[in-house]
């Protein structure tokens, strides 16, 4: 098991506004594995610190204040959401760390360019 994210205390960096939504729903076996092995881990990144993580039911509303690209249908689903409340970029599924941890640095770099950008003009 190979873990890419450079731990760094939850506190360490500057509130980008981030957050990254896991949509998932009960009987989820990649939800479980995802909660049971990344979750806690994630939170102590700097990818948490950053974007920190928080959940949402498949089959509920939607958090109050968050604009979807469109429904998720698959589980686990990462939404990478803005300052704003608006699904920035997403993963749909789970296949392992090994994928995980690279593609959500990728989406967060991404995301804060976006910000960085959108601030300036």
């Amino acid at each position: 098991m190979t873990v890419f994210a450079q731990v760094a205390p939850a506190a360490a960096g500057p509130d980008s506004g981030l957050r990254l939504l896991m949509i998932e729903q009960a009987g989820c076996a990649y939800c479980v594995a995802f909660n049971r092995d990344v979750a806690p881990i994630y939170e102590k990144t700097e990818h948490g610190a950053t974007a920190p993580l928080f959940h949402a039911d498949l089959r509920e509303d939607m958090p109050e204040g968050i604009t979807l690209a469109s429904r998720p249908y698959v589980t686990p689903t990462f939404i990478l959401v803005g300052p704003d409340g608006h699904e920035l970029s997403r993963m749909t599924g789970f296949p392992g760390e090994d994928f995980f941890w690279p593609y959500i640095a990728q989406m967060i770099e991404e995301a804060e360019d976006a910000v960085a950008a959108s601030a300036v003009n």
